[in-house]
């Protein structure tokens, strides 16, 4: 047993100095093979809970805190490990008990102290959004704006709609604006979100387009609020044009310092190109992830409270999914916790809410590819992983050939999967400055719709980074 132990604490020192380096996946291998030979130890389950959850692998992170806890009640760090993984799962009212658990032992922690206060603040927050909810339609912030009459002040010099029209030279200016890390007039971009929500609206939760031989597409992954790698990527790619049409697969907020900067950019060429540029709707594009991993608390500090719930509303009419030429279906997240789902299950989608805690919007959002077949549940503690039978049953029944889907960190910026009929893309390099991963995005051409790999890397740190030591 002693031999056991002291090869358990090689393994665990071995993951710590690979969680040292960031290289999460192996701090994970060999912190689970340390729990293999020393199964009762409750620093082991606390460390491998930290890794998953820089992983984003939630549920597994709140099962091995949750674990911890059961071997050693009195280890604060299984506390703080399970309220963290509750808060990115959503679950604000068990995370609140677990940091007050934790204030109360370490009242002198600033960083628990600030995390209680956050969780605190969004619980009481979720309380009295139910306490003035009605039955009836809720007003849309648009009912509220005075666009005409909000003045554009004489010092401003920024870029202006022509004519409340977006245009390719206002796309340009706006650009090289943000860049210089200027903001845009809020009467700009209250134009911009009023514009892109009336377009949206009118769209099918599945859009269905069809490339001609000599036509392509580029599709690219999360972007994650990593401006200047966006920027690089129109730079390496061209501009979106009508001969140049993109596809952006979701979460395009959250995580990086300049998610208002990513998204008023993408939502503009939207408007500047409906019918060939496309944006689909990621986890991230939700209103608890915007709570938890920066989004709402960026478009508050530079613009109002106001901004983030209309931003909040366009969100909702984000489309699902995407099919090219019948063949190639492009979602966020990934199929689906139960067979029989269809490309017209899609269509009916009524999409103009928050996501559901199960189900194909669920899925579409959340879901992720295993290697091995069938399913089992979610490393993040939402929806479902699927194998390759999973995506062979499903691309069989709706004759398509592969699906496209983002979602998950690359270190190569993709990856092919279950026989070449799942590829995941990734499109923010380096993601939250710390994971040394490239991006990638694809091109499909309508002759052939055969995947091209496009790699870069990042160009600069962008991103704000969430941390919390080992200790």
């Amino acid at each position: 047993m002693a031999e056991e132990d002291t090869n358990a604490e090689k393994f665990k020192e071995k993951a710590n100095n690979y969680f040292k380096e960031r290289d999460y996946e192996n701090a994970i291998k060999y912190y689970t093979e340390a729990l293999e030979l020393n199964p009762s130890s409750a620093i082991y389950f606390s460390n491998r809970s930290l890794a998953y959850l820089r992983t984003e692998c939630y549920g597994y992170a709140l099962a091995d805190a949750t674990k911890c806890l059961e071997i050693d009640q009195n280890y604060i760090k299984g506390y703080y490990r399970r309220a963290t993984s509750n808060m990115a799962l959503g679950k604000f009212k068990a995370a609140l008990k677990d940091y007050e658990t934790v204030v109360r032992v370490r009242p002198n922690d600033k960083d628990a102290k600030m995390k209680y206060q956050e969780c605190n603040k969004i619980v009481k927050q979720k309380a009295f959004e139910r306490a003035i909810a009605s039955d009836e339609m809720k007003r849309s912030v648009v009912d509220s704006l005075d666009i005409e009459n909000m003045m554009i002040e004489d010092q401003y010099t920024g870029p202006k709609l022509e004519e409340g029209k977006v245009t390719m030279r206002f796309m340009k200016e706006m650009m090289e604006c943000f860049k210089d890390q200027k903001k845009l007039h809020r009467k700009c971009a209250y134009q911009i979100l009023i514009q892109v929500k009336e377009l949206l609206s009118k769209l099918p939760s599945l859009i269905e387009i069809t490339l001609k031989e000599t036509e392509k597409i580029t599709v690219c992954g999360d972007t994650h609020g990593q401006f200047y790698d966006l920027i690089n990527i129109f730079e390496l790619n061209g501009l979106p044009s009508e001969t140049n049409p993109y596809l952006f697969n979701g979460d395009f907020v959250d995580r990086g310092s300049f998610s208002l900067e990513v998204i008023l950019t993408l939502f503009g060429f939207k408007l500047l190109l409906p019918d060939s540029f496309y944006l689909l709707r990621g986890n991230h594009e939700t209103d608890n992830m915007n709570q938890m991993y920066g989004f709402e608390g960026e478009v508050k500090a530079k613009y109002t409270a106001q901004m983030f719930t209309l931003f909040s509303e366009v969100f909702q009419w984000l489309p699902l999914a995407q099919c090219i030429n019948g063949k190639v279906l492009v979602m966020h997240g990934g199929l689906f916790s139960e067979d029989g789902v269809t490309l017209d299950d899609l269509r009916k989608i009524d999409r103009n809410r928050q996501p559901p805690d199960s189900g194909p919007m669920c899925d579409l959002l959340w879901s992720d590819p295993q290697p091995q077949n069938g399913r089992c549940v979610s490393k993040r503690g939402v929806s479902c992983q699927f194998g390759p039978d999973v995506t062979e049953r499903f691309l069989d029944q709706n004759n398509l050939d592969y699906i496209v889907r983002s979602h998950e960190v690359k270190a190569e910026g993709y990856e092919v999967t279950h026989s070449g009929k799942c590829i995941t893309v990734f499109s923010a390099p380096n993601y939250c400055d710390q994971m040394c991963n490239k991006g990638a995005y694809i091109h499909l051409s309508g002759s052939d719709l055969k995947p091209q790999f496009h790699q870069f890397t990042a160009v600069v740190s962008t991103s704000i980074i969430y941390d919390m030591s080992l200790l």
